[in-house]
């Protein structure tokens, strides 16, 4: 059985999901888990979001470290771990789970003719508020204006620049992340 088929059915098995696997140099075998996400059901409760813990991690790394040693898999280190706050996209439901959220996107191919004069036609990396679009598809939501320095004094008269929007499809993407933004105060909780 092939070490994908074999990572998959062991992490599905015991009730989490897989988000990624990734080999390394030395023989490293990386494993990102998750928990299953289930859409929130209209006028039901609010249920706080879960996160993977080290004991999740933990099972996850004995049941496999069992599974490849039955199957011979190549392997010199395991790792096994959480997506984190940079998690990667992927799949329709991923991207469906973080609507609303900021994220960074980069595009196989530059957006060309596309851009029309708002952004240079090379551009390939973006970081804005991740939307569905009216058709249905996807598209990200981002203003090009410098973010305020703490202690910086903004002109009233100050013009804030236009927000932008790009549609794209989960085909013309190389990669889609959550972006990496920590705030020390704590979280809020996500308007329903």
């Amino acid at each position: 059985m092939a070490l994908q088929q074999i990572v998959e059915q062991t992490v599905t098995g015991l009730g989490y999901d897989l988000v990624e696997i990734e080999r390394s140099a030395g023989g490293l075998l990386r494993v990102t888990i998750d928990l299953p996400w289930q859409p929130p059901v209209e006028g039901g409760p609010v249920v706080p979001e879960q996160f993977v813990t080290v004991e999740d991690c933990e099972k996850i790394t004995r049941q496999l470290q069992f599974a490849l040693e039955v199957d011979g898999a190549d392997y010199t280190r395991l790792e096994v771990s959480s997506p984190g706050i940079d998690r990667p996209l992927r799949h329709e439901q991923d991207f469906t789970r973080f609507v609303g959220e900021v994220i960074d996107l980069t595009l196989k191919e530059p957006i060309g003719a596309a851009a029309e004069g708002q952004v240079s036609a090379n551009r390939k990396k973006f970081r804005g508020t991740l939307e569905r679009a009216e058709d249905g598809g996807w598209q990200i939501v981002w203003s090009d204006e410098p973010p305020v320095k703490p202690g910086q004094k903004v002109s009233k008269k100050r013009v804030p620049a236009p927000l932008q929007a790009l549609g794209f499809t989960l085909e013309e993407l190389r990669e889609a992340r959550l972006a990496p933004i920590v705030d020390f105060k704590g979280r809020s909780a996500k308007p329903v």
